[in-house]
């Protein structure tokens, strides 16, 4: 066939996707083999593909395709998240659109619209991961609203609560007022802002004194149940036993005595408002005050906000300020720097709310999580230093709470049989449930009408954090052959920012139901950034659309410009000249293969001398880089190992070996090298297939008719033989030398058609093996070993070793004497004046380190230069 002069990286793309999906490559069942298994970290059921998912579902790739090569039962399980709080905030906004208000559908009608949104938009990204090339087996897609999958989150919530690790409490807990849920500690994001603190009179009942309080919150002052003071506090002595007026709302409030108050913050008082902060809900319970709820579920102000009423919390906080000022209650403002509390989902600022929810305990739960990682070892994160993070956060857990006030995701499974707090069941089914409550009220007319479910719907994590075991049945059905074969999986492939939200939650899980470990390495990926270290984001406007980048630089382009700068845990700096370069890449391999394939072959010519040496050499230095990419991947470095693959095919195959086995211009090739120059590339694309999978198996397919049981996509990794290390060094010692000559040729001018003499003073006693490929590629009429220095002749150095090039017509010697001497000249000039730094004991005493090992390097390098101006210039004359 007629190979065609550029890489049609669209038409290959498509081409070669289809062939894999057709053949049902990427398909996994138990069988005898070894499994190897990943899950995807599901994207949001809504989203799109960006450069995150880029990097993270390459390097999953990579790792698929490479234990598929390597002869494992590769098993890539992908997947989407519910993501039960930006879906429903999605469905909720387009709804509003419409003129519909989510508080006037049933929970059915609403549901029925979130559902037909993700029929919508569900799974774009996963087909947004196939031009990519991502071999994920299609088949096993999950996502954590399917029956089965909810139905595992179900069982693990009764399970839980039977043991006695879920429990129902009134806490106080973060408040998304936009989102209108409850979010864990963890999905709280603390951020630093620029407020104000505002001095607030009180005014002492009986009497025309008052008290000062600071606060960044003024609004809360209807909430206000207490002042307190500090019982050793003689600033406030007088106080004790009296009560103070809140100001506006006018209520009479006591003032209490805790040592909790500290004297020297602040005035020294404290407004005790017990439903809107948890300190103060604990001094609340301590002194039995009255709890006071200001907000609606928006944020907005109650009745007990009296004429602010309706109104948003910071529009209020501007007017009371005015009217605390106005009555003469304000006494002065400041500006303050404080932590506030934001949604990590909505942005919101978060209000602490006294609301009944649901929680885990965590403190037990967790001990195997950080056995496991932090003593045992079983499970490694990579970077190593991540340790740290996930010490400190499961060091200091805290119970979860894992109730959403949300409709999308699965129902919490309580049901209600009576009017008390108390008064519920626990069950996978209403059916089960009604059992459970006919036993509980010793009432056997009870029947399902008579049964509530809570309205709340489970944290989208309490599904997630199942994801390696319920993608195989595991909740349901642990005895199931798939569960039992693909579990443990093997690595996940994860960004930093979920350790502890998802990962640390899988590890907990697979212990709780397991006793197993989910997996064994974690690979956290850093945040891709842009070339300002700003983070990549569709506000920001500096994120690129991964499609348009695949559409200029082909999906090869961008998983190699992607990796050649992701190491483990470090952020991405991405420019898309990476890709560019990834490009580059993809067509020096294309033009690579054209020249072989472009030979002609003769079955009557030998072998030559230096062919026969070059496939020694490359099967050695092949030799010794899958064994440098086996360690790189031990270790996680995918980057280096890319890296490595990379200088094999375009430094030693392309540069070198391919130099060395060329057939003199318009000559055949012997076919013995021939056929080992095939075999080498088959070898490259095998190593490369994992990183370029559309090059590697078009080029594949191109070099000999291949069945659908010998498409690059399952053939066998290279075998890993012993290699002669001498043969490699021994070579880069050639290398100089050719490179030597080849600069000698530059300098002078002379035509590489023009064959030359080499006589060389073997000082090293270097190997004499590569003479013949010296001999090749220095175009040399003859290379002579011999023990004096050589008259008139160029010279120079490799290592010991000295080389000469006697002067033919194609120099004129009395020019190069001249051009000698004046280079010999400057670079003495300029010795002197680094000897004349060197030798001022000013400049030596006070320069830095580094300077003064930069200069000391300039003093050696131009003495070096001049040692071989001079030997040269001793040749000529």
């Amino acid at each position: 066939m007629t190979i065609p002069a550029q890489f049609d990286a669209k038409t290959i793309e498509n081409k070669w996707y289809e062939y894999w999906m057709e053949n049902n490559y990427f398909h996994s069942e138990p069988d005898h083999r070894t499994p190897y298994t990943i899950v995807i970290p599901p994207p949001n059921v809504t989203g799109v593909l960006h450069m995150g998912h880029m990097l993270n579902n390459t390097i999953q790739d990579v790792l698929i395709r490479r234990a598929r090569l390597k002869g494992f039962n590769a098993c890539w399980v992908p997947g989407t998240d519910h993501a039960s709080i930006a879906t429903e905030a999605k469905v909720v906004a387009k709804l509003k659109a419409e003129g519909i208000n989510k508080n006037d559908l049933s929970r059915e009608e609403f549901l029925s619209h979130a559902w037909d949104w993700t029929d919508k938009y569900g799974g774009v990204i996963l087909e947004q991961l196939k031009k990519l090339g991502a071999s994920c087996d299609w088949e096993r897609t999950k996502f954590t609203m399917d029956p089965d999958m909810s139905a595992s989150v179900i069982r693990s919530f009764v399970d839980l609560y039977n043991k006695g690790l879920i429990y129902r409490g009134y806490r106080m807990v973060n408040w998304d007022p936009e989102a209108k849920t409850t979010l864990s500690d963890e999905e709280v994001i603390f951020e630093e802002r620029q407020g104000k603190l505002y001095f607030i009179q009180y005014k002492i009942e009986g009497s025309e004194d008052f008290l000062t309080i600071a606060t960044t919150r003024p609004e809360t002052i209807f909430g206000d149940s207490a002042i307190c003071i500090n019982p050793n506090d003689e600033r406030f002595a007088h106080l004790k036993g009296k009560k103070a007026i809140v100001p506006i709302c006018g209520r009479v409030i006591p003032i209490i005595e805790d040592e909790y108050v500290d004297i020297e913050f602040g005035t020294g008082c404290l407004k005790v408002t017990p439903a809107h902060d948890m300190n103060d809900k604990t001094l609340g319970e301590k002194h039995n005050l009255e709890i006071i709820d200001i907000f609606n579920e928006d944020a907005t102000m109650n009745s007990f906000g009296l004429h602010y009423q309706g109104k948003d919390r910071f529009v209020v906080r501007e007017e009371i300020a005015k009217e605390l000022e106005t009555i003469g209650a304000l006494s002065k403002t400041e500006t303050h720097l404080n932590k506030v509390g934001t949604s990590e989902r909505t942005k919101a600022v978060i209000e602490p709310r006294l609301s009944d929810q649901w929680f885990l305990k965590m403190e037990d739960l967790v001990k195997p999580a950080i056995q496991s990682v932090l003593v045992d070892g079983d499970i490694k994160l990579h970077p190593k230093r991540f340790e740290n993070t996930y010490a400190h956060w499961l060091n200091n857990i805290r119970d979860w709470n894992i109730s959403r006030q949300l409709w999308w995701g699965q129902q919490i499974p309580a049901y209600f049989y009576g009017d008390g707090k108390e008064d519920f069941v626990v069950a996978e089914s209403i059916e089960e449930a009604l059992v459970l409550a006919k036993v509980r009220t010793n009432n056997q007319n009870l029947t399902t009408q008579n049964l509530t479910q809570d309205v709340d719907a489970l944290d989208t994590w309490f599904s997630s954090w199942l994801w390696p075991m319920s993608v195989f049945g595991g909740i349901m059905d642990p005895e199931s052959e798939d569960f039992k074969y693909y579990y443990p999986t093997n690595d996940l492939v994860t960004g930093p920012d979920i350790l502890f939200f998802w990962v640390a939650r899988m590890i907990i899980a697979g212990y709780e139901y397991t006793g197993k470990k989910p997996f064994t390495n974690v690979y956290l990926t850093g945040l891709v950034r842009d070339k300002q270290r700003r983070k990549m984001s569709k506000s920001l406007g500096n994120s690129p659309d991964p499609l348009d980048l695949i559409e200029k630089f082909g999906a090869d382009g961008v998983r190699v410009g992607l990796l050649l700068s992701a190491s483990a845990g470090n952020d991405i700096m991405f420019d898309e000249e990476l890709c560019n370069q990834g490009k580059g890449f993809t067509n020096k391999i294309w033009n690579a293969f054209k020249l072989i394939k472009g030979w002609e072959v003769s079955d009557t010519i030998p072998q030559p001398e230096s062919s026969k040496v070059a496939i020694e050499w490359y099967e050695a230095k092949l030799q010794q880089t899958l064994l440098e990419i086996e360690d790189n991947f031990e270790k996680y470095r995918i980057s280096e190992a890319l890296m490595g693959t990379y200088k094999l095919v375009w430094d030693d195959f392309c540069s070198w070996f391919l130099e060395m086995i060329k057939p003199a211009y318009q000559q055949p090739i012997d076919s013995v090298t021939f056929a080992k120059a095939i075999e080498m590339l088959e070898n490259n694309l095998k190593v490369l297939h994992p990183f370029m999978p559309f090059l590697t198996e078009e080029i594949w397919q191109i070099l000999a008719p291949r069945t659908k049981e010998e498409a690059l996509i399952v053939a066998t990794w290279p075998e890993m033989k012993p290699f002669s290390a001498s043969l490699i060094s021994d070579f880069e010692s050639t290398m100089e030398v050719i490179s030597g000559i080849r600069t000698i040729r530059k300098d002078k001018n002379i035509p590489f058609k023009d064959a030359i003499e080499l006589k060389a003073i073997n000082n090293d006693n270097t190997s004499t093996y590569f003479d013949s490929v010296l001999t090749k590629l220095g175009n040399l009429t003859s290379l002579e070993y011999v023990t004096e220095k050589v008259d008139g002749a160029l010279s120079y150095r490799v290592n010991s070793n000295e080389y000469f090039i006697p002067i033919s017509g194609n120099i004129n010697v009395e020019e190069e004497i001249a051009k000698l001497t004046t280079e010999l000249n400057y670079t003495k000039g300029f010795l002197k004046s680094v000897q004349g730094k060197l030798s001022n004991e000013k400049f030596v005493n006070g320069a830095p380190e580094k300077v003064l090992a930069n200069e000391r390097q300039k003093e050696a390098d131009a003495l070096a230069k001049i040692e071989t101006i001079e030997q040269s210039l001793a040749g000529l004359k």
